[in-house]
């Protein structure tokens, strides 16, 4: 008992504040009185770090439940507080904070094979639209630099690398350093923070920086603490290493016989564990969404495309949904959102907006957006839309086909895919060089008449549905089950017989349904050409 009340020890003080750095908390002073008092690995458990257990909720009235399984029974799900909790609980140091003055560097490596080649100017202007879109962040200067070496700790030769050092240390009022680049590993983000003396990020710490900005919903908020475990897990290395220089990392702490750092990565795990459940949930209940949706017979349509290509203004243009407000920015939408318009025969259907892509985006980011993503496979028809007056509109392209193929979309959906080439308002005299693409401009609403039967023929292709004329007696309900479980086209009305012959748009099993109820003979038509 006495060696377990004694006072904290300078190690022990040590382990605390890097705690409370690492995850980007104030530290608290009852942090360092508990520590007096630890029992064991309870220590952190009373600090910032420390992972609360999910309180799971529980309804007995289905239709006011929060989550369903595939049964359809009652599911726990998480409390929005509690999402919220878990959502700025262990921020990575960094992303979230106020306000960057940004020096940018691009290394642009002329040696190797690349896949996909984007110019290095047009990936600076990428990079510089990625910080412009953050609030209160700005750019103050930026600089392209060759490099045979992007592998290494600091990424460029000797020379290369003190003149970029000395250019940073030169411009005044830096806050910031963005090297333009997927990933920087642990090493080399301590080594550059170490010599510069200011917060350094990877395309993948500001990408999720964005995204933390703009998240809305309950999914969007897991996903994106999922998608910052791997982050953490990189700080919490750096954080180790300097701790290790103080004495501090590698004692044991309380007798716990495990580490500080054992005990963080630990509760790193505990806590990417109940992340995951709570999406599994989420993905259970997007099942559920979606079985409704094809018991309803509502052809899907996923708009997909890179990120800022116009994707929210089409489907305003398509939907007439002034509810939706496109903003010109990258990653405006984060969550998948649905919604409703005709076609020229007056069928349904739903269009999904979903997230934008973006090259090099790191897989462990479309891992956890997985859940989100998954809508497209799902779909009965996708447009990929592309920003044809963007530069690298080619290579966009060959970005969204790389991540498309990485989900592993069903060949039927890539074979019917319908591609538009977007804002040729920005061109004169636009002429595509790719017979198949639809031309169209969103904004101006130009080329959408000729997208809207492109959609529907392919739609009946994909369905199933089918053109048929139905004679039906007016004094019987047949018409009004036609028009809520069909798309009705066409009334012929016969005032004598009090019949009509109606030409609907009707799915195989709506159909069945219809013959089982009034058994009434049809006479198929011939599907458009």
């Amino acid at each position: 008992m006495p060696v377990l009340q004694r006072s904290c020890t300078k190690s022990c003080q040590i382990g605390a504040r890097a705690t409370c750095r690492l995850l980007h908390t104030p530290h608290r002073t009852h942090a360092v009185n508990t520590c007096q008092q630890q029992r064991g690995a309870t220590i952190l458990q009373t600090r910032a770090f420390g992972l609360s257990a999910f309180r799971l909720k529980s309804t007995d009235d289905l239709s006011s439940s929060n989550g369903f399984n595939e049964e359809g029974e009652d599911e726990d799900f998480l409390e929005d507080s509690e999402v919220e909790e878990l959502f700025q609980q262990q921020i990575p140091a960094g992303i979230g904070e106020g306000q960057h003055r940004v020096f940018i560097i691009h290394p642009d490596v002329k040696w190797g094979i690349r896949t996909v080649t984007f110019a290095a100017e047009l990936m600076m202007a990428e990079a510089e639209g990625l910080v412009n879109t953050l609030e209160n962040w700005t750019v103050v200067d930026k600089m392209i630099l060759s490099t045979k070496t992007p592998e290494k700790k600091r990424i460029f030769g000797k020379g290369n690398f003190q003149t970029l050092t000395e250019r940073i240390r030169q411009t005044a009022g830096i806050t910031a350093v963005f090297v333009n680049v997927e990933r920087l590993s642990p090493l080399s983000e301590r080594e550059f923070e170490e010599v510069w003396g200011v917060k350094v990020f990877d395309r993948y710490s500001v990408v999720l920086h964005i995204f933390r900005c703009n998240a809305r919903t309950k999914e969007a908020k897991l996903q994106i603490s999922l998608a910052e475990i791997p982050l953490l897990r990189s700080r919490l290395k750096n954080e180790m290493a300097n701790l290790d220089q103080q004495g501090g990392g590698s004692r044991y702490i309380g007798g716990s016989g495990e580490t500080l750092y054992e005990i963080q990565q630990r509760l790193l795990k505990e806590r990417e564990i109940k992340i995951r459940l709570a999406l599994e949930k989420l993905r259970k209940k997007r099942h559920l969404l979606r079985s409704q949706r094809k018991h309803r017979e509502f052809p899907v349509v996923s708009v997909l495309g890179y990120t800022n290509c116009g994707k929210t203004t089409l489907i305003k243009a398509l939907t007439g949904d002034t509810g939706l407000q496109p903003r010109n920015q990258l990653f405006a939408t984060l969550d998948v959102t649905v919604h409703a318009g005709q076609l020229p025969s007056h069928m349904t259907v739903l269009y999904v907006d979903t997230i934008g892509f973006l090259s090099q985006l790191p897989h462990q980011l479309i891992d956890s957006f997985s859940a989100t993503l998954e809508d497209i496979k799902h779909s009965d028809l996708l447009i990929h839309v592309r920003d044809i007056s963007h530069p690298e509109t080619a290579n966009q392209k060959v970005n969204v086909l790389n991540v498309l193929k990485n989900l592993q979309i069903p060949d039927r959906l890539m074979n019917s895919m319908i591609e538009v080439h977007n804002k040729t308002d920005l061109i004169t005299n636009y002429e595509s060089a790719e017979p198949a693409a639809l031309p169209i401009s969103a904004l101006e609403g130009r080329g959408l008449e000729q997208l809207k039967e492109a959609v529907e023929e392919e739609i009946l292709k994909a369905t199933g549905k089918q053109i048929l004329d139905l004679t039906v007696n007016l004094s019987s309900p047949q018409l009004s089950w036609l028009y809520k479980e069909a798309t009705v086209q066409d009334v012929q009305v016969n005032a004598d017989e009090g019949s009509a012959v109606v030409k609907v748009i009707i799915g195989t099993a709506a159909h069945g349904r219809y013959k089982k109820l009034f058994g009434t003979a049809v006479n198929p038509q011939s599907l458009p050409q």
